[in-house]
């Protein structure tokens, strides 16, 4: 349920079944009926059932690691008995058809948890609920029982990754994502690909140090199918190429010069699709390839004026994409592609061979919320007979943290439609358009997407807002998820109110004292104040969070054990989890933050200025005081200028530690050299007003506001507006 209050997109909260109120799971279940809590002091004993497969030995596995690493024993003879067990050897009678390609059952006793499924895949996702269900860490970790009947609403379950728009993740960070992903029940990752994937038979295309090899390829794809988690590589086939058409040796592929677009019409242009995909092919043996085809807007600009002058967009277009897929065939795959530009020809859609069309996924996509439904996006491939997937999105892109108003109700409509017009799939995205993005800092709209396409039909926001922190990070306060809300209704002010779009690093990086700059001061303003107080609120929860569950020292992890659980866990029932993400989410309030900060300092810089300016004819010696200390307010050790300096400086090292902890060193710099450049714009300045205090300190002059670079001061009614 939705409401709008005094302009902030608020969420209202929703009374569940009180079997469910008490038990926090991500994705919720079809069927929960809780039994009871059951104390775990002595931990857990996991029985994976003969015959015990492989794979089911994986399962149980991954369950004791897990454990193990909340200092949960796995292993205990005196334990709380797991058993992990297949259908054929405990059959269940309310076990349907439907629910043996991955759904599972399980079945509480008082001294026993049954995990029960037709296949490796229903067996390790109920391993995973296992997970979800044993709250607190160590001797004081807590079983909340209960029945259980689950299967998926959709069949693919993914996540897009966008690997091509500056950091490109290492491969340790990537096995994180694909233990993290799966363990919420998503079983596509698809690492999306401009210049990023290494090809022997292209060497030109992909940055050192910037791209994956063959042997990173290799290893994640065997890494993830341990987890049930196929790699869906994306490989761009028609547009986004402009990092490879600027090589001179594929310069007269593109539509136009140094352009994005591959020319249709030349005869290089499907032989160097084939090269790639062929390459892709082997490195990635999954049922799929995804070619792209989004975006492709120089199309009829250059080298195919002509034709699609004559014939028309659409028609160039899909002529273009049937070629690409007759060529790829021999490979023996299902082909995704991205469905913005074939969607505006239904009628051609409708004449495309069938042959085409069982070879293909078409991908609905759009990223922000649709009051009327996303029925559009995906009608002109279900009248035509395509099948279909959904990709909505995090919402990250070019933001100094994720607006989770925007994502949360675009991934729930989104997926809730296309499950509704039979949907086989959503694939949630990631992107970084302007180089900045932090995967950590993606975690809540990830969680939400695979609750949404597992779950049937509408998820329930509300019911993910209020488990989420203890899901995920193990925060039993609930303070995480309310610095979760804090950062939506920042991002809501900016949006609704301040009309600055949102919370956005173009926002961040714009400069207050320059003419743009004071355009936007003028909207922001009277709203820095209550967008500070949000973004601080998020930090202060954050902090009571780690207060009340602070992880265990370094030292005291489960590569180090032993150990003793009484050091690490003094009296805490739970120490929280996924550190890096809450790190993240921390940044993202202090970037928050300081766009408050920023324009209310570089206000305060002009008026201080236009006082010590209109006094400068003084002889009064009290005076003459004054506009010493108004100059030092502006540029002493603590004045205006250093901090705004020490704040760009400060969250410049938090980020690059950030990006280090789950980012390749390549594409850092551009971003660094952001804050370098920024942070010496604001030494310039400090330098420039420098001269002017010893001028003042020489012969009593100034210089006007406007030599040095400082605006006109605010109305002072609308400098105190936020006040009132």
């Amino acid at each position: 349920m939705l409401f709008f209050r005094s302009g902030l997109l608020l969420l209202a909260l929703t009374t569940f079944a009180s079997a469910q109120s008490s038990i926090k799971l991500i994705p919720m279940p079809r069927e929960v009926h809780a039994t009871a809590d059951v104390p775990l002091p002595h931990g857990v004993r996991i029985v994976c059932a003969a015959p015990c497969s492989e794979e089911d030995h994986f399962a149980a596995t991954d369950l004791g690691t897990t454990l193990q690493e909340r200092n949960i024993s796995s292993v205990s003879p005196s334990g709380f008995v797991i058993e992990l067990t297949r259908l054929a050897n405990h059959p269940v009678a309310d076990f349907t058809a439907e629910m043996k390609p991955e759904g599972y059952v399980i079945s509480a006793t008082h001294n026993s948890l049954t995990v029960t499924a037709a296949t490796a895949e229903g067996l390790f996702y109920g391993a995973q609920t296992v997970k979800q269900l044993i709250v607190g860490d160590g001797p004081k970790a807590v079983l909340q029982a209960a029945n259980i009947r689950d299967w998926p609403a959709m069949k693919y379950r993914g996540l897009d990754d966008d690997l091509s728009r500056g950091p490109v993740p290492t491969l340790d960070f990537q096995k994180k994502q694909i233990r993290t992903i799966a363990a919420y029940k998503i079983n596509i990752y698809s690492p999306y690909f401009e210049h990023t994937q290494q090809y022997a038979s292209n060497p030109l295309m992909a940055p050192p140090g910037g791209s994956i090899s063959a042997a990173d390829a290799r290893t994640l794809v065997e890494y993830a199918k341990a987890y049930h988690v196929t790699i869906v590589p994306e490989q761009e086939a028609f547009g986004h190429l402009h990092h490879n058409l600027t090589w001179e040796q594929y310069s007269q592929l593109a539509e136009n010069p140094h352009g994005e677009v591959l020319a249709p019409g030349q005869p290089g242009s499907i032989p160097l699709i084939k090269q790639m995909f062929g390459e892709l092919a082997a490195l990635y043996p999954g049922p799929f390839l995804h070619i792209g085809a989004d975006e492709t807007q120089d199309l009829g600009t250059g080298q195919t004026k002509a034709d699609v002058d004559a014939r028309g967009l659409g028609a160039v277009y899909l002529d273009f994409m049937q070629r690409i897929v007759t060529a790829l065939q021999p490979l023996h795959r299902k082909l995704l592609f991205w469905g913005d530009i074939a969607q505006d020809s239904p009628d051609l859609l409708l004449k495309m061979p069938q042959s085409f069309k069982d070879s293909t996924i078409a991908i609905a996509w759009t990223y922000n919320p649709e009051p009327r439904g996303f029925d559009r996006y995906l009608t002109p491939f279900t009248k035509a007979g395509f099948e279909t997937w959904v990709a909505p999105g995090v919402n990250n892109w070019s933001r100094v943290y994720p607006n989770n108003n925007l994502a949360l109700l675009n991934i729930q409509g989104f997926i809730r439609d296309g499950q509704r017009l039979g949907s086989t799939g959503a694939l949630n995205t990631i992107w970084n358009d302007d180089g900045e993005g932090l995967e950590n800092m993606n975690w809540y709209g990830i969680l939400f997407g695979a609750a949404a396409s597992w779950q049937k039909g509408e998820s329930s926001i509300p019911q993910f807002q209020d488990s989420y922190a203890q899901v995920f990070h193990g925060d039993m306060t609930g303070d995480l998820n309310e610095a979760q809300k804090e950062m939506m209704l920042a991002h809501e002010l900016l949006k609704q109110q301040a009309k600055t779009g949102d919370g956005s690093d173009g926002l961040f990086w714009l400069d207050p004292m320059s003419k743009d700059g004071q355009v936007y001061a003028d909207k922001i303003r009277p709203y820095t104040h209550e967008l500070r107080l949000h973004a601080e609120r998020a930090l202060t929860l954050i902090a009571q969070a780690r207060a009340a569950a602070p992880a265990p020292p370094k030292s005291f992890t489960a590569a180090a054990a032993p150990y003793n659980p009484a050091d690490a866990y003094p009296s805490n029932p739970t120490s929280l989890r996924e550190t890096d993400a809450i790190d993240a989410l921390e940044l993202g309030a202090r970037r928050m933050d300081f766009i408050g900060l920023k324009f209310q300092l570089a206000d305060e810089i002009a008026q201080g200025y236009q006082r010590a300016y209109d006094m400068r004819m003084t002889n009064d010696h009290k005076q003459r005081q004054a506009v010493a200390r108004e100059l030092s307010d502006i540029n002493g050790n603590n004045g205006r200028i250093a901090d705004i300096r020490d704040d760009y400086s400060l969250i410049r090292d938090l980020y690059q530690q950030a990006w280090l902890r789950s980012n390749r060193p390549y594409a850092l710099r551009p971003v660094l050299e952001h804050y370098d450049y920024t942070i010496g714009l604001w030494l310039a300045r400090s330098d420039k007003i420098r001269v002017a205090q010893r001028q003042w300190a020489d012969s009593h002059t100034l210089p006007t506001a406007a030599e040095l670079g400082i605006p006109a001061p605010p109305p002072p009614t609308a400098a105190h507006q936020e006040t009132n």
